[in-house]
């Protein structure tokens, strides 16, 4: 199995994403640590269009992806940028793949080795992914104009929020699967796809400096209740 790091350099709203300094290391080199550890590839990749990245990658011991021009903007997707990894790397179909954040510092070697088994265990499924259900129920979201709220969902607006469904998203940490899949650019979250569901806990994305913050406070919370955290 292959790990594959998305890794680009172009952030906007934190300068070097990837890289930024996060508990006296770079974010990416939490992600290669967690994937190292897990023992389960054979190869980890960093795709990566900046230099200063590529150097943090092989000094944390991955090898380097070159990502082209065209595909490290800020419209090139998840599916695009693996799919060129699997050519490049010229993957067999049915080796499987696994694609990562630099970002996804609250990862656990358990997440990779749990969502694994429940592929092998579904064949017929495509892909593996982590999620989590949102701490407040969308169907009671409401828009605002001109200062004023409009429910989405009027109806469900008088209903406790334990009497609604929950709902989920996609935490970006990882996606896993054959490349047949990532290189025929299948979509990741489809019937085809098989959710590992975690805790919001284990989960932050970051985009922002107080992301960064909420994840530093989780991480360091997760790392004081379990001494064995990896």
């Amino acid at each position: 199995m292959i790990a594959l790091i998305l890794a680009r350099g172009g952030s906007k709203r934190i300068p070097l994403k990837n890289i930024a300094p996060f508990l006296g290391k770079p974010l990416l080199s939490y992600v290669i640590e967690t994937a190292r550890a897990s023992q389960l590839f054979s190869q980890i990749f960093v795709s990566t269009d900046h230099a200063q990245i590529a150097k943090i990658a092989k000094e944390n011991g991955a090898c380097v992806l070159e990502r082209p021009t065209h595909l490290a903007d800020d419209f090139s997707t998840t599916l695009d940028v693996a799919s060129h990894a699997a050519l490049e790397l010229k993957l067999k179909p049915e080796a499987l793949l696994c694609v990562l954040y630099a970002t996804s510092v609250l990862l656990r070697t358990t997440h990779l080795k749990d969502a694994l088994q429940a592929l092998q265990t579904n064949p017929h499924k495509k892909y593996a992914f982590a999620c989590s259900a949102y701490s407040a129920s969308p169907y009671r979201s409401f828009s605002i104009q001109n200062n004023t709220p409009t429910p989405l969902f009027a109806d469900n607006m008088s209903k406790r929020s334990q009497d609604l469904p929950l709902l989920y998203h996609d935490v970006g940490l990882f996606y896993l699967g054959q490349a047949q899949h990532f290189m025929a650019k299948e979509p990741l979250l489809a019937p085809h796809s098989l959710p590992l569901i975690l805790p919001q806990a284990c989960v932050q994305d970051i985009d922002t400096p107080e992301d960064l913050k909420l994840a530093t406070l989780k991480y360091t919370a997760l790392h004081e209740n379990d001494s064995s955290f990896r």
